[in-house]
């Protein structure tokens, strides 16, 4: 299912070429030559204007490959911030590590390889924002494990949250067996009635839904 009309988002796209840069080529490249799941270019751009929005200086992101989506939150930080990349496959870290050195990036990265809900939790402290992109199966815990680590104003944002249209109630067998859809829509609807929180989904890519702790309860 297209989220947005493919016309609308070749314009996206288009606007966003201006960050052409020859490493962020080059993740791209390895992504679609490897069939590999990155958030891409304009999902990129959200989590960017959303860090600087809020000045985020302390981020987590739960599920990090080889380091795409790490390459915007250092752009958001700077060198003087501190971000925290999961994965657990060690192979993503050494990627990771050399693509963001080559861009100039990698100076507030510290990488993590291990269960990524595990890796939070062994990191003390709040945060300005934690990024959700595991297995969407773990996403409920995810959520739970999230919810008290950030600071008030501060964001839990989760890519596929939209999962294609599937959580729509239009899953197909495999995906049904897999519990995803029903994990998503869990998560979803845990925050959807959290007092202290207030939500959106952002209809771009897969759906990235975005949500504030707010400094008062509805």
């Amino acid at each position: 299912m297209d989220i947005l009309d493919p016309a609308v988002e070749r314009y996206l796209e288009g606007l966003a070429a201006s960050d052409d840069e020859p490493v962020l080529l080059e993740m791209e490249e390895l992504a679609r030559r490897n069939g590999f799941p990155i958030i891409g270019r304009l999902c990129g751009r959200v989590l960017e204007v959303l860090g600087l929005t809020v000045g985020a200086k302390r981020i987590f992101e739960l599920g990090s490959g080889f380091g795409y989506s790490g390459y915007w939150w250092s752009r958001v930080t700077g060198p003087d911030g501190e971000i925290h990349l999961s994965d657990g496959d060690p192979a993503n870290e050494s990627k990771a590590m050399d693509f963001l050195e080559r861009a100039g990036l990698a100076e507030p990265i510290t990488y993590h390889v291990g269960d990524a809900v595990e890796e939070l939790a062994s990191v003390p402290g709040e945060f300005d924002i934690i990024y959700c992109d595991i297995d969407k199966g773990g996403y409920p815990d995810a959520w739970s494990a999230s919810r008290e680590r950030i600071r008030p104003g501060g964001l839990f944002i989760c890519d596929n949250t939209l999962w294609s249209g599937r959580v729509t109630g239009e899953s197909d067998e495999a995906d049904v067996r897999s519990g995803w859809t029903e994990a998503i829509v869990e998560m979803t609807r845990a925050i959807e009635d959290d007092p202290a929180w207030r939500s959106i989904i952002v209809p771009i890519r897969d759906g990235v839904l975005v949500a504030v702790k707010s400094h008062r309860r509805r």
